[in-house]
């Protein structure tokens, strides 16, 4: 069990809870552990492998929870190109970290902006189509490979894509298990893994159990139009987290 003061220990629990809230109920607070997990760990490389087992441990959750509502036929036209943008954020994992998390808060923001100017368009934006499913399945793979981060973008992407609450929970707990399970060999062959890190998250299980129910609950009372806010709100917060991580 890896030695951290109580402070840090609290943090990571924390980190945990929210993990599991936003798999089942916020997407929007997912993003936001990113920085904090960095802190409890001490080590901002490591932190990425030391979340995964944390996210997948959420991502079972949401996808037993919400089975039945999963839109899984809006997701293929990004398979092709989230494999390559995984590709590409696995060459790169190799470089400091300082350099990957502004370069990942670009990605988020560039998405952001894009989604923001779909809905203010007299004549919308195009939402289909090979150039718009190549970007954000790029942007999506790189994102998640480097920093656990695909979060905002694949959240912007989904909400673009009309879905209820609901199969937007469903849609993207199915992306991000996938996906996830995916990047162990990488992360492994990167060496972000070992006994400390696994007994650790397995210690993290009863947060990110408890942040998930807690996570459904919430999905089922809160407004379809303030889930829509909050989940830009709170990617644009996390991203300018991510700016400052990085530093």
């Amino acid at each position: 069990m890896p030695d951290l003061p109580l402070w840090k220990w609290l943090l990571a629990a924390f980190c945990a809870f929210n993990v599991g809230m936003a798999k089942t109920g916020m997407p929007g607070l997912g993003i936001m552990v990113i920085p904090l997990f960095v802190i409890a760990v001490g080590d901002a490389r490591l932190s990425a492998g030391w979340l995964l087992p944390v996210l997948i441990t959420a991502d079972l959750f949401a996808v037993f929870y919400y089975r039945r509502h999963a839109a899984a036929g809006r997701l293929f036209s990004l398979l092709p190109w989230v494999a390559g943008g995984m590709a590409a954020g696995a060459y790169i994992l190799r470089y400091d970290d300082r350099f990957l998390r502004p370069l990942v808060g670009v990605i988020i923001l560039s998405m952001l902006i894009v989604y923001l100017l779909r809905k203010r368009a007299v004549d919308p934006l195009p939402t289909d189509g090979v150039f718009y499913s190549a970007a954000y399945g790029s942007m999506a793979g790189f994102a998640t490979m480097v920093a656990n981060a695909a979060g905002p973008v694949m959240n912007v992407y989904l909400l673009s894509r009309r879905l209820s609450r609901e199969e937007f929970v469903a849609t993207g707990a199915w992306f991000f298990f996938v996906v996830n399970l995916t990047k162990i060999p990488v992360y492994y062959g990167h060496g972000l893994f070992s006994q400390a890190s696994l007994a650790f998250d397995l210690a993290l299980a009863p947060a990110t159990m408890a942040g998930a129910l807690a996570g459904r609950k919430l999905l089922a009372v809160i407004p379809q139009k303030v889930f829509e806010v909050s989940v830009i709100v709170l990617a644009f917060l996390a991203t300018i987290a991510l700016f400052i991580s990085g530093r």
